[in-house]
């Protein structure tokens, strides 16, 4: 199978967990996930399926979306609920203040990575330092926040949406908002409701997966690669080129029949099948393939 499925990865499972589970029900060893959940985190999960593997890192580059509950009064080694407890404080604040202090926090800001975390220093990931009872100095990074829903106070419990760029933790920014506020807070619950199109009601669960298998019906509910480019305009190689565009050939201009020619597009055969992303050189006349879908295994 090839093809992108949109996963509902349940909690106690890590993103490892599931793709090891899709690999059992669906038989297949060619399945990669595009972005790394929290074992106690839920939501979507894109998995990449045969060729589509090819997409997995641009999936993980795309912007997401996220429904987390903040736990003001508490500040844990993790930045989240599950960790060991390091400072606990009364929580006096009011709502107007903050909703004022998570607010600040819309915009282009700077992150430093948690602890707890799978980014790697020296080789080494982060969390297997932690658990080490280490911790390494770690830059501070730039995040966007696009926005932040602020849909229920109940104090100590902030609910919020966060709409954000790539590379961001929601666990530090909990962390982060308890800090502003002087309180301390860490993340008590957090929900992935978007990766990019992918959409938290269109998800499926292990078990479904499993019933859509069974059924024969799973294939078909697979999203084509392609569609991921759609903001590009396709075009269809003509015959005479064919051959350069097999063998992962740049291709000049003349290889297609449109005469405008857009900085990126999405190339056919003649038969229609999708062979790759190529983007236009400008200087060489040519299109350079970025991202090839051929040859099919």
């Amino acid at each position: 199978m090839n093809g992108i499925l949109n996963v509902y990865k349940e909690k106690g499972f890590t993103s490892h967990d599931v793709v090891a589970k899709l690999r059992g029900i669906c038989r297949q060893r060619k399945i990669g996930h595009t972005g790394t959940l929290d074992p106690e985190a839920e939501g979507v999960l894109p998995v990449c399926f045969g060729r589509a593997t090819k997409v997995c890192d641009l999936l993980t580059d795309k912007d997401k979306a996220y429904e987390a509950v903040l736990l003001l009064g508490r500040v844990t080694d993790t930045q989240d609920v599950h960790g060991q407890t390091l400072e606990e404080h009364e929580v006096l604040v009011s709502e107007a203040q903050v909703r004022e202090a998570i607010m600040r926090f819309v915009g282009d800001i700077m992150q430093v990575p948690p602890m707890y975390s799978a980014l790697k220093v020296n080789g080494q990931k982060l969390y297997q330092l932690a658990r080490a009872g280490k911790e390494v100095e770690r830059q501070a990074r730039p995040i966007t926040i696009n926005d932040i829903e602020i849909v229920k106070i109940e104090l100590p419990r902030v609910t919020m949406r966060v709409s954000c760029s790539k590379g961001t933790y929601i666990r530090t920014l909990c962390h982060d908002i308890g800090a502003a506020l002087g309180c301390g807070g860490c993340m008590e619950e957090l929900l992935r409701i978007r990766v990019d199109r992918f959409e938290l009601s269109e998800s499926l669960r292990l078990s479904e997966v499993a019933d859509l298998m069974a059924k024969g019906e799973l294939e078909a509910r697979l999203i084509a690669v392609d569609s991921l480019f759609t903001k590009w305009p396709a075009r269809i190689c003509t015959e005479r080129f064919e051959k350069m565009l097999y063998n992962g050939n740049a291709l000049p201009g003349e290889a297609f029949v449109e005469a405008e020619r857009p900085e990126m597009i999405r190339v056919y055969d003649r038969t229609g099948c999708f062979i790759g992303v190529f983007a236009w050189d400008a200087r060489k006349h040519q299109y350079k393939p970025e991202k090839m879908f051929y040859p099919y295994e």
